[in-house]
């Protein structure tokens, strides 16, 4: 078995389409909210946040609008100031119109807004550092999870720590199972396995990684509002997807194969694998015959560390 480095590199450049992802995003910024899934994901995620006794007074919302966030991070830290970072300027654009205050809110303030911004522009030089980094269901469509991890632990105080959720393997899988015996280019990119996230934390600088799964299943009446329902979480990023548009003829063959796929209920079910994992960014290690240098704030940090970890 390869070491650990070596295996975390070879799974880093992942087999996505960076460009058909950038497509899908700008698709869902136009719609009205994030999808359901994402923000029931999102309640999921927050009860997790009673496990950490940390109360952040800085946020990082990793994948803001689709991550359907906002109103379980207000609720749970209603004094933290929350920073938006968006992947590309159409949902840069969408955070801002959702965090912009109501002419009337001089007269009647509401909960605190969201500074928004790039996640081009969002370097640890320009962020003040945070307690904690929220990313909810996007890390699954990134190209290279272990930079965005690391990137994530230089955006952390040395008391702080990440928290996220993402879509696994088994994700589809009845999908999936269809599409190969139908002998079709596979319906979604593959997933990685939450044990490889884990990995993947340590390997970018973080301590006690805790990973768990899911299964969350959906059911449909019919395969239109199914297909409907996928279009809205998504799409297809693969680069070994079918070429050129489908067309109606294909769309009716689906229809047809996803009907002989109906329960004894008569409803169609397709499983979503949700992982979601924690861990605090690790302590500065001083090396052998070496210097450290800590500052003055960090080692205010690491005290607060000791006495609030959960």
């Amino acid at each position: 078995m390869p070491d650990l480095p070596s295996r975390i590199q070879s799974e880093s450049l992942r087999r996505i389409d960076a460009a058909a992802v950038s497509r899908v995003l700008r698709r869902l910024s136009a719609q009205p909210a994030p999808p359901w899934l994402h923000s029931e994901v999102a309640r999921r995620m927050a009860e997790r946040l009673a496990l950490i006794r940390l109360q952040p007074e800085r946020i990082i919302d990793w994948g803001s609008f689709l991550g359907g966030s906002t109103e379980v991070l207000s609720a749970a830290y209603p004094k933290a100031q929350r920073i938006a970072v968006e992947p590309i300027d159409a949902l840069v654009e969408r955070s801002r119109q959702l965090n912009r205050p109501p002419w009337w809110s001089v007269l009647r303030p509401g909960p605190g807004r969201a500074e928004v911004m790039a996640e081009a522009a969002a370097g640890s030089g320009v962020l003040k550092p945070a307690q904690l980094v929220w990313a909810n269901m996007m890390l699954h469509a990134v190209e290279d999870p272990p930079a965005l991890m690391a990137r994530w632990q230089q955006l952390l105080s040395l008391d702080g720590f990440v928290m996220f959720s993402c879509l696994g393997p088994d994700t589809l899988r009845e999908l999936r199972g269809l599409y190969r015996r139908l002998g079709w280019p596979a319906p979604s990119i593959d997933f990685v396995d939450m044990h490889d996230l884990g990995d993947m934390l340590v390997q970018a600088g973080f301590a006690d990684p805790v990973m768990d799964q899911e299964i969350i299943r959906l059911s449909w009446s019919d395969p239109q509002a199914l297909l409907r329902e996928l279009r809205l979480l998504g799409g297809n990023a693969r680069p070994e997807r079918g070429p050129g548009l489908r067309t109606p003829r294909w769309k009716a063959r689906l229809e047809a194969e996803l009907m002989a796929l109906k329960a004894a209920d008569g409803r169609l079910h397709l499983s979503f694998e949700v992982a979601y994992g924690h861990a605090f960014k690790a302590l500065p290690r001083a090396r052998p015959g070496g210097e450290t240098s800590v500052s003055l704030d960090d080692m205010r940090s690491m005290a607060r560390s000791r006495r609030t970890r959960g």
